[in-house]
């Protein structure tokens, strides 16, 4: 027997279609489809210094949404179904803000806008989303002054608290001991999450400057002993690399919390150095547990976030060997959160590591998608630089590993309810199958397959405000499903050309 609720999806795309001449003879059918295949498939692009967006600051805005065009096409070409945007590199903004300056990174002068008054993060995420990619937005949560440029915007961190700045080498940090600096980390990542249609939000590693290494010692950047002993004469008890752990501990906890009540399906991500500590599991590597307080462990074990993506950066059988870092990452998943891990793709043929082929880095794919993964395998090129400049001839590597289309894994922990019903009218046109869709509010996007002979192809995600798609030609059978915002599906409509 057809399941009820089968029965009445087909029930909807008869009616729907019924409003339209149907030209094509596509009509409901009871042809079982498979799911579409789940991987998160992601690069990074870096804002910071104009590592890959845009090329130099000051472009004029024209040739700034160009290039950001090119990059997401490239993208979507090469396979991806997300990128990462860095929106907030030193207490600046990527985007409209109250509360923090433009970035010199983006305009070429802190705290002035783009010429024609065009909000390029609002931007990104429409071209992200025309081509099925999700859009998650990076921050750097403490980093204040990348560089030693003086110009900084009156508005900005450094002039309007200065008392809260620490040096760090040629750069500045807000002191993560400062509650208000914590804040307004927070405070910044909660705006854009309530204000724009980001699918993610995204942290890196900074959090405690990097130490520097004098005489093969790792010595601490910068000096926060005068809020240590603030914190030792209200009665603070911890020793001083736990109590800088307790400050990171708290935010990355408050974070979490504040980002789920202000929009609960917006994934949280979180990429931290990949070696938790020296020796576990492998023997070499900076210490982030002491050198940067960043107790990554503790995140992943308690679940402070949706998605946990450690910088694997390493080859497999290096003395920091990707394989055993991953099987090790993976056995502290307790919450069973997305685990896809960052691989350095950007490294091929690099003077960092000569001599890196990029099957590197189809090696290391293949390890995450041969290990046992929660709720979909997944991974994050660093960065989209390796693609522009297709290290190896890595894009077309990556076109053949990322043949068979995928969508990103769900999230059921952020709520499991599947959406309603594709209602679809199709008809034919010169070009192929054009589908005319009615919207459906509990959907945040489609996806749609198609049937060629016994195969089934996954062509992309879009946008389930989107009305129409035109497929090229007339596949013997088409598949739509709505995914919710938390990447739950739901049940397949499905047609067949008669």
């Amino acid at each position: 027997m057809v399941p009820r609720i089968l029965l009445r999806a087909f029930a909807f795309v008869w009616v729907f279609a019924a409003l339209a001449p149907l030209r094509a003879g596509y009509l409901p059918a009871k042809i079982n489809a498979p799911e579409p295949r789940r991987e998160f498939r992601a690069a990074w692009i870096a804002t910071v210094h104009n590592l890959d967006w845009p090329s130099k600051p000051g472009l004029p805005p024209q040739q700034q949404r160009a290039e950001m065009v090119a990059l997401l096409d490239l993208a979507a070409a090469s396979g991806l179904n997300a990128v990462i945007l860095q929106v907030r590199t030193e207490c600046d903004a990527f985007y409209r803000s109250n509360l923090e300056p433009w970035s010199y990174f983006l305009t070429g002068n802190q705290g002035s806008a783009p010429s024609d008054g065009y909000d390029p993060l609002s931007f990104a995420i429409a071209e992200a989303h025309k081509r099925g990619l999700e859009l998650h937005a990076w921050f750097n949560p403490f980093r204040a002054s990348a560089t030693e440029r003086s110009n900084k915007s009156a508005k900005h961190i450094s002039r309007t608290h200065s008392s809260l700045m620490l040096a760090s080498g040629t750069m500045k940090w807000g002191n993560p001991a400062s509650d208000f600096v914590r804040q307004r980390a927070i405070d910044v990542m909660v705006d854009v999450t309530r204000r724009y249609d980001v699918d993610g939000v995204h942290i890196d590693d900074y959090f405690y400057p990097y130490p520097k290494a004098v005489n093969g010692r790792q010595v601490d950047q910068f000096d926060d002993s005068a809020s240590y002993r603030a914190y030792k004469a209200k009665g603070g008890k911890l020793e001083l690399k736990d109590w800088r752990r307790d400050n990171i501990n708290s935010f990355v906890r408050t974070a979490y919390g504040s980002i789920k009540s202000a929009k609960g399906h917006v994934d949280f991500g979180i990429s931290p150095f990949g070696i938790w500590r020296p020796g576990i599991p492998v023997k070499a590597g900076l210490d982030a547990y002491d050198h940067i307080c960043a107790d990554s462990r503790l995140w992943l074990n308690q679940g402070w976030c949706d998605y946990f993506s450690p910088q694997l950066y390493w080859r497999i059988g290096s003395e920091q060997d990707y394989a055993a870092l991953h099987r090790w990452w993976l056995g502290e998943n307790k919450k069973g959160r997305h685990f896809w891990p960052g691989i350095a793709s950007s490294r091929i043929l690099s003077s960092e590591d000569k001599g890196r082929p990029a099957t590197e880095t189809l090696r290391q794919i293949d390890i995450v998608r041969k290990s046992p993964s929660p709720a979909g395998p997944g991974h994050l090129h660093w960065s989209i630089e390796a693609l522009r400049k297709d290290r190896g001839g890595l894009r077309a590597k990556l076109r053949e590993s990322y043949a068979d289309g995928a969508i990103p894994p769900a999230s059921p922990w952020l709520g499991p309810g599947a959406p309603g019903p594709v209602y679809v009218a199709p008809s034919e046109t010169n070009q192929g199958l054009h589908l005319t869709f009615k919207p459906e509010p509990s959907a945040r996007w489609r996806v749609v397959q198609v049937q060629n002979g016994n195969q089934w192809a996954t062509l992309r995600l879009l946008p389930a405000a989107q009305e129409t798609l035109q497929i090229n030609g007339t596949p013997a059978a088409v598949a739509i499903r709505h995914v919710s915002p938390t990447g739950m599906l739901s049940v397949p409509t499905v047609l067949a050309r008669q």
